[in-house]
């Protein structure tokens, strides 16, 4: 589904990403790991066109999309939800959801019924503002809008962060299933390595911007090691 190769991303003078390569097959969690200042936040936000590579290569099915606009690779079935959720405050629960969907046409209402399935307390909450809601419900709004583009490939950034203990494991059954049913492919970035692992397919651990490890999820965590120096578990 993705490839990434040698991929290299930088501010300024300061290196983000440096030569990372893995791939991510399709219909499967691929967790991305380790700590504050990894690069793990930079890779998510190069893979989807926030921020461009100054140097590698990002393919999609095979496409080369390194040098497309942010839309387009929105287009192509890319959906990115940051960290911190980013939802708008002022807007009510279904528009914010309408927005994921706008391009889609039909004013962005197609795919509605569908995220008021996943998570029902949407649903109940539909003309509340975005800003009255709790941090799991704001996580909940932050990926069903991203759901309403109908992605193949769904990028998260942190979604357990913040969260009760009760909610953050409910977002990781929620992606679990996602993948089950809808075959959804998803690249995540998590902090609760333990969490993350517990769900994902595949595990890839960065240190100062390159990767250290990429193996089983359950090889990762039963390596000692690896798991003091980067995971802290």
């Amino acid at each position: 589904m993705l490839a990434v190769d040698d991929l290299q991303t930088a501010y300024g003078p300061v290196v983000a990403l440096d030569g990372v390569s893995f791939e991510v097959a399709p219909g499967s969690i691929t967790a991305v790991l380790g700590a504050n200042g990894a690069g793990k936040t930079s890779l998510l936000r190069t893979v989807s066109g926030v921020v461009r590579a100054r140097a590698g290569r990002i393919r999609l099915e095979g496409r080369s999309i390194g040098h497309l606009p942010v839309e387009r690779i929105v287009r192509l079935g890319i959906a990115h939800v940051p960290e911190g959720r980013g939802v708008i405050e002022e807007l009510g629960v279904e528009d914010n959801l309408r927005l994921g969907g706008l391009w889609r046409g039909h004013g962005g209402r197609d795919g509605l019924d569908e995220a008021y399935e996943l998570f029902p307390r949407l649903r109940e909450r539909r003309a509340s503002e975005a800003g009255t809601l709790s941090g799991g419900e704001r996580q909940m709004l932050a990926i069903g809008r991203a759901l309403m583009s109908r992605p193949r490939l769904l990028l998260l950034d942190e979604p357990s962060l913040g969260l009760a203990p009760l909610v953050a494991a409910q977002i990781m059954a929620l992606l679990r299933d996602l993948r089950d049913r809808m075959e959804l492919t998803v690249l995540l970035v998590e902090q609760n390595a333990r969490a993350a692992l517990s769900i994902a397919d595949r595990g890839i651990v960065l240190s100062i911007g390159r990767v250290v490890a990429d193996d089983d999820p359950s090889a990762l965590a039963a390596d000692t090691a690896l798991r003091h120096a980067y995971l802290g578990f």
